[in-house]
């Protein structure tokens, strides 16, 4: 059965992209720590990111890399923290996430419920400051 990010690739399910290629697929988290969470998936379905080959781990990286600088962009923040937790979606991701403080980038916090109007905002500009 495929992931629920295999169906945003296969845009089986709407999502609020900020960056494709070829190769991965990063869009907003739709319950995030912080507004600007986004998430980076390669489009090949591996359940963990270490079980990615070579090339492919080296790829998500340097594509996560250029969405993060949207995002700093984009969204104000000191920085943008990576995390790799994967235990929800057995589908290799990277988390992206805005952070001010060290407790935006706490997953054990109460996630946000922003609206469709507010993600549909945020992911404009993120892709707008994608290069």
């Amino acid at each position: 059965m495929a992931s629920i990010f295999t169906k945003i690739i296969n845009r089986e399910i709407p999502a609020h992209i900020v960056a494709e290629d070829e190769r991965y697929i990063a869009f907003l988290d739709i319950n995030p720590l912080v507004l600007g969470h986004a998430l980076v998936v390669p489009k090949q379905e591996i359940d963990f990111l270490f079980d990615l080959d070579d090339d492919t781990l080296a790829g998500i990286n340097v594509f996560a890399k250029k969405v993060a600088h949207a995002i700093k962009k984009a969204v104000p923040c000191r920085r943008v923290g990576v995390a790799v937790i994967g235990l929800e979606v057995p589908h290799a991701h990277v988390h992206l996430i805005p952070m001010n403080t060290m407790n935006d980038i706490n997953f054990t916090r109460p996630k946000l419920n922003p609206s469709s109007a507010e993600l549909t905002q945020v992911a404009e500009a993120i892709r707008k400051a994608v290069k």
